[in-house]
């Protein structure tokens, strides 16, 4: 079963607080604030929870009257972010006059049919009561309706309650044996791979960066697997995006990511792991995909010996440090070099991400790793123990729950050790895997954490 993480994408005019919207919902800062108006000029995403569900947010660039093809473009995200989402927030700007931007925001929203909620920012500026207030934005013929201050972080709660309660269910499609989705940045040989290995020309092949405008899509049979494919739109660097070359390519590739079991990740061998690459690589990583990392136009360099390769496998190591267990496959369209590799690494890495480990090896491995390094005393002297762990049923994906008394305390290094250990035991190849500490019920009460919480917790205050 595929986690597929609804997509919520916030939408409206230039300064209405977008950004500090997202900023409040995410628990720290990961688009621009700015006091001018039309900063952000680049669409946000990341993965929010609350009350243990998650889901993708999507920040959009502000909408305003396009004086260059770039504005131009960055119309078109906002209308493709609307496509593409699952629920639209649609912010507006307590205390203004209804805009025309409002009001094409929010025919845009509705046109999609998706489901929408108006939200009224700025609510600690409104003079006019509440009621008031919403009278007058209901001629946007938008009734769900939420006020916040995200400033001061009023209304963010219920907001994200609200969010939690609209967004529709995502269904699992269990049609096809394994979904393998190509992910890069443009121009790096998604397209000539995808044909190859399609043996048919379903996508447009250029040297002409961008020509990919969409998800195309084939099906293959393999070994008596049936085998779906997905070529993506080449993610571009934040503020390069050409008007009538790119749309929104990120948040369609987003969507690829979510219909995959794996996702390959091109790099091109004459320019490693730039920051666009280690973005896409973090995107597949958070959305919790199977990963194969493969270098592509292989053909091209000239020093294709056993050292070039070892270099590039070293380098990369070094680079992409948070993905280490990403299997590396050295790949060429041309003279078809380790394509069939490619399908056959992704099976692997689909059997790794769903084998169950029984509790009694897994108590095993726990015992060892403890006692060859125990947790760290914290501060407050407490001595974190763990007791047992057993691994989560219903995810699609391993994860691992560790039991035990003031487990909250441990370190994140810890974790990071304990992930090592346990990738030493059981290799679970090409996919990301998730541990839970579970803290020892309290008066009936129990605790589930990671680090990562104990991180947002110190954003937040």
């Amino acid at each position: 079963m595929r986690e597929n993480l609804p997509i919520v994408a916030i939408v409206g005019r230039t300064n209405v607080g977008k950004s500090s919207l997202t900023n409040a919902m995410l628990g720290y800062a990961r688009s621009i604030v700015a006091r001018e108006s039309g900063t952000t000029r680049d669409s946000v995403f990341a993965v929010a929870e609350h009350e243990g569900k998650k889901f993708w947010l999507a920040d959009t660039a502000g909408l305003k009257k396009a004086s260059d093809e770039f504005e131009t473009t960055i119309q078109e995200q906002i209308q493709e972010a609307s496509e593409a989402a699952d629920l639209i927030l649609v912010a507006v700007e307590a205390g203004t006059a209804v805009s025309d931007e409002d009001t094409k925001v929010a025919r845009l929203a509705r046109k999609s049919g998706k489901e929408t909620v108006l939200i009224i920012n700025k609510v600690d500026k409104l003079k006019d009561s509440e009621q008031e207030e919403s009278n007058k934005w209901r001629r946007l013929g938008i009734e769900n309706i939420i006020f916040t201050s995200a400033i001061h972080k009023d209304g963010i709660e219920e907001l994200l309650d609200r969010i939690i309660e609209t967004v529709p269910a995502k269904s699992s499609y269990e049609d096809t044996d394994l979904v393998i989705a190509f992910l890069g940045r443009p121009n790096v040989g998604k397209s000539s791979i995808f044909n190859a290995l399609a043996k048919k020309q379903q996508a447009v092949v250029a040297d002409v960066a961008g020509t990919t405008r969409d998800i195309n899509s084939v099906r293959i049979k393999y070994h008596g697997k049936n085998i779906e494919l997905l070529d993506t739109a080449g993610i571009r660097k934040p503020g390069k995006i050409e008007h009538g070359l790119e749309k929104f390519s990120v948040l369609k590739s987003l969507r690829a990511i979510q219909q995959a079991d794996v996702c390959v990740v091109l790099l091109d061998v004459n320019e490693l792991a730039t920051g666009m690459d280690q973005r896409i690589l973090g995107m597949v990583k958070d959305a919790n995909r199977g990963l194969i990392i493969a270098i592509s136009k292989w053909d091209l360099f000239e020093e294709k010996d056993a050292f070039s390769a070892d270099y590039i496998s070293g380098k990369l190591q070094e680079d992409l440090q948070f993905v280490p267990w990403a299997p590396l496959v050295f790949t060429s369209s041309v003279d078809d070099k380790n394509l069939n590799k490619l399908i056959e690494m992704a099976t692997v890495v689909q059997e790794e991400r769903g084998r169950k480990i029984k509790t009694t090896e897994l108590n095993k491995w726990l015992r060892r790793a403890v006692a060859h390094h125990e947790p760290p005393t914290t501060k407050g002297n407490l001595h974190p123990k763990l007791q047992y762990a057993v691994q989560e049923v219903d995810t699609p994906y391993p994860s691992f729950q560790l039991h035990g008394n003031h487990v909250r305390k441990i370190h994140w290094s810890y974790k990071r050790y304990l992930e090592k250990s346990l990738r030493e035991s059981f290799k679970f190849t090409g996919t990301p895997i998730e541990i839970w500490f579970i803290q020892k019920e309290v008066r009936g009460i129990k605790k589930k954490t990671t680090y990562k919480d104990a991180l947002a917790n110190k954003r937040k205050r």
